[in-house]
Protein backbone atom coordinates (compact mmCIF):
# COMPACT_ATOMS: atom_id res chain seq x y z
CA UNK A 1 0.00 0.00 0.00
CA UNK A 2 1.36 3.37 -0.99
CA UNK A 3 1.07 6.04 1.66
CA UNK A 4 0.84 9.75 0.99
CA UNK A 5 2.93 11.60 3.59
CA UNK A 6 0.75 14.68 3.07
CA UNK A 7 -2.51 12.99 4.08
CA UNK A 8 -1.67 9.70 5.83
CA UNK A 9 -0.43 8.87 9.32
CA UNK A 10 0.93 5.44 10.24
CA UNK A 11 1.68 3.50 13.40
CA UNK A 12 3.40 0.13 13.03
CA UNK A 13 4.73 -2.19 15.71
CA UNK A 14 5.30 -5.88 16.32
CA UNK A 15 3.34 -6.89 19.42
CA UNK A 16 3.28 -10.00 21.60
CA UNK A 17 -0.30 -11.01 20.92
CA UNK A 18 -1.70 -13.47 18.37
CA UNK A 19 -3.32 -12.04 15.27
CA UNK A 20 -6.59 -13.95 15.71
CA UNK A 21 -7.06 -12.57 19.22
CA UNK A 22 -6.39 -9.00 18.08
CA UNK A 23 -8.90 -9.52 15.27
CA UNK A 24 -11.52 -10.77 17.72
CA UNK A 25 -10.96 -7.72 19.91
CA UNK A 26 -11.37 -5.34 16.96
CA UNK A 27 -14.56 -7.00 15.73
CA UNK A 28 -16.50 -7.54 18.97
CA UNK A 29 -18.32 -4.63 20.64
CA UNK A 30 -17.71 -5.72 24.24
CA UNK A 31 -13.98 -5.99 23.53
CA UNK A 32 -13.69 -2.65 21.69
CA UNK A 33 -15.04 -0.91 24.78
CA UNK A 34 -11.89 -1.98 26.65
CA UNK A 35 -9.20 -0.44 24.45
CA UNK A 36 -10.44 1.75 21.57
CA UNK A 37 -9.76 5.17 23.11
CA UNK A 38 -6.80 6.21 25.27
CA UNK A 39 -7.50 6.00 29.02
CA UNK A 40 -8.76 7.70 31.04
CA UNK A 41 -11.34 8.32 28.30
CA UNK A 42 -13.65 5.43 27.54
CA UNK A 43 -16.02 3.90 25.03
CA UNK A 44 -19.52 3.86 26.51
CA UNK A 45 -21.29 2.24 23.55
CA UNK A 46 -20.31 0.26 20.49
CA UNK A 47 -22.59 -1.03 17.74
CA UNK A 48 -21.03 -3.02 14.91
CA UNK A 49 -22.40 -4.72 11.80
CA UNK A 50 -19.29 -6.49 10.50
CA UNK A 51 -19.85 -6.38 6.75
CA UNK A 52 -18.91 -3.97 3.99
CA UNK A 53 -21.36 -1.08 4.35
CA UNK A 54 -22.20 -2.18 7.89
CA UNK A 55 -22.06 0.24 10.77
CA UNK A 56 -19.06 0.97 12.95
CA UNK A 57 -20.61 3.21 15.59
CA UNK A 58 -19.08 4.18 18.90
CA UNK A 59 -19.78 6.65 21.67
CA UNK A 60 -16.82 8.03 23.61
CA UNK A 61 -16.77 9.77 26.95
CA UNK A 62 -14.03 12.39 26.95
CA UNK A 63 -13.70 14.67 29.96
CA UNK A 64 -17.34 14.03 30.86
CA UNK A 65 -18.60 14.83 27.35
CA UNK A 66 -20.27 12.26 25.07
CA UNK A 67 -18.86 12.08 21.54
CA UNK A 68 -20.68 10.06 18.88
CA UNK A 69 -18.67 8.56 16.07
CA UNK A 70 -20.65 6.94 13.28
CA UNK A 71 -19.10 5.16 10.36
CA UNK A 72 -19.10 2.16 8.07
CA UNK A 73 -16.80 -0.67 7.08
CA UNK A 74 -15.30 -0.27 3.63
CA UNK A 75 -13.21 -3.46 3.45
CA UNK A 76 -12.96 -6.60 5.54
CA UNK A 77 -10.39 -9.36 5.02
CA UNK A 78 -11.09 -11.66 7.98
CA UNK A 79 -8.20 -11.88 10.40
CA UNK A 80 -6.01 -9.56 8.33
CA UNK A 81 -7.52 -6.23 7.35
CA UNK A 82 -10.24 -3.83 8.51
CA UNK A 83 -11.01 -0.56 6.78
CA UNK A 84 -13.61 1.78 8.23
CA UNK A 85 -14.47 5.43 7.82
CA UNK A 86 -16.51 8.20 9.33
CA UNK A 87 -16.95 9.61 5.81
CA UNK A 88 -20.21 7.69 5.55
CA UNK A 89 -22.79 6.31 7.91
CA UNK A 90 -24.86 3.18 7.48
CA UNK A 91 -26.77 3.18 4.20
CA UNK A 92 -23.89 5.10 2.55
CA UNK A 93 -25.14 8.44 3.79
CA UNK A 94 -22.27 10.95 3.46
CA UNK A 95 -21.09 12.45 6.71
CA UNK A 96 -21.25 16.20 7.10
CA UNK A 97 -17.67 16.56 8.42
CA UNK A 98 -15.63 13.40 7.82
CA UNK A 99 -12.35 13.12 9.66
CA UNK A 100 -10.57 9.99 8.45
CA UNK A 101 -10.51 6.48 7.12
CA UNK A 102 -8.79 3.90 9.33
CA UNK A 103 -6.92 0.95 7.87
CA UNK A 104 -5.85 -1.82 10.26
CA UNK A 105 -3.49 -4.52 9.05
CA UNK A 106 -2.59 -7.61 11.07
CA UNK A 107 0.20 -9.96 10.00
CA UNK A 108 1.71 -13.01 11.74
CA UNK A 109 5.44 -12.54 12.26
CA UNK A 110 6.26 -15.24 14.79
CA UNK A 111 4.77 -17.51 17.39
CA UNK A 112 2.13 -15.35 19.08
CA UNK A 113 3.49 -12.16 17.52
CA UNK A 114 1.70 -9.81 15.15
CA UNK A 115 2.81 -6.91 13.00
CA UNK A 116 0.13 -4.34 13.76
CA UNK A 117 -0.22 -1.48 11.30
CA UNK A 118 -2.73 1.33 11.77
CA UNK A 119 -3.10 3.94 9.06
CA UNK A 120 -5.23 7.06 9.33
CA UNK A 121 -5.99 8.43 5.87
CA UNK A 122 -7.30 11.99 5.65
CA UNK A 123 -8.89 13.97 2.82
CA UNK A 124 -6.54 16.93 3.18
CA UNK A 125 -3.10 17.76 4.50
CA UNK A 126 -4.72 20.17 6.97
CA UNK A 127 -6.87 17.44 8.53
CA UNK A 128 -3.85 15.12 8.69
CA UNK A 129 -1.83 17.83 10.43
CA UNK A 130 -4.68 18.46 12.87
CA UNK A 131 -4.80 14.73 13.71
CA UNK A 132 -1.05 14.59 14.21
CA UNK A 133 -1.14 17.64 16.48
CA UNK A 134 -4.00 16.04 18.46
CA UNK A 135 -1.50 13.30 19.31
CA UNK A 136 -2.06 10.58 16.71
CA UNK A 137 1.14 8.66 17.44
CA UNK A 138 0.88 8.87 21.22
CA UNK A 139 -2.86 8.22 21.31
CA UNK A 140 -2.92 5.34 18.83
CA UNK A 141 0.19 3.92 20.52
CA UNK A 142 -1.63 3.97 23.88
CA UNK A 143 -4.66 2.31 22.28
CA UNK A 144 -2.37 -0.42 20.95
CA UNK A 145 -0.79 -0.89 24.39
CA UNK A 146 -4.28 -1.12 25.91
CA UNK A 147 -5.34 -3.61 23.23
CA UNK A 148 -2.33 -5.87 23.84
CA UNK A 149 -2.79 -5.77 27.63
CA UNK A 150 -6.48 -6.51 27.28
CA UNK A 151 -5.86 -9.35 24.79
CA UNK A 152 -3.29 -10.91 27.14
CA UNK A 153 -5.92 -10.87 29.88
CA UNK A 154 -8.29 -12.77 27.61
CA UNK A 155 -5.64 -15.42 26.97
CA UNK A 156 -5.30 -16.01 30.68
Amino acid sequence: MTLDPNTDLKLERVVNAPRDLLWTCWTTPQHIKNFFIPAPHKVTDCDLDLRVGGRFNTVFEVDGQQMRNQGVYLEIDPGKKLVFTDGYTEGWKPAEKPFMTAILLLEDVGEGQTRYTAIARHATAEIRQQHEQMGFHEGWGRVLDQLVAYAKGLRG
